[in-house]
């Protein structure tokens, strides 16, 4: 089994950061590529970014220059850190770890429960 636990959401200014982490747990031998998505009120959910375990981003439109993933394998965590805040950053973000289990044959998404994160004055 594995768990993904988010934290970091919270409700801040415009303007402002908040840093998001993802932490994996369980019967884990390798992860593969991790990301956040993010889903508000009537959206559809979109891809916030994404990091390959080379390291290679990916980032949704709306967030280039203002966010950066990150991760940290070895500790089987991924981060997002949010920079300039904007309100129409609210929304319940979640992430996504492709994970290779002990004794698995192949890598299998995984998902977390999802942090809210409200940018309002």
């Amino acid at each position: 089994q594995v768990q993904l636990v988010e934290s970091g959401g919270g409700l801040v200014q415009p303007g402002g950061s908040l840093r998001l982490s993802c932490a994996a747990s369980g019967t884990i031998f390798s992860t593969g590529t991790m990301g956040w998505y993010r889903q508000a009120p009537g959206k559809q959910r979109e891809l916030v970014a994404t990091i390959t375990r080379s390291g290679i981003t990916n980032y949704g439109d709306s967030v280039k220059g203002r966010f950066t993933i990150s991760r940290d394998s070895a500790k089987n965590t991924g981060y997002l850190q949010m920079n300039s805040l904007k309100p129409e950053d609210t929304a319940v973000y979640t992430c996504n770890v492709q994970v290779l289990q002990r004794g698995g044959t192949g890598y299998q998404d995984s998902w977390g429960q999802g942090t809210q994160v409200t940018v309002s004055s």
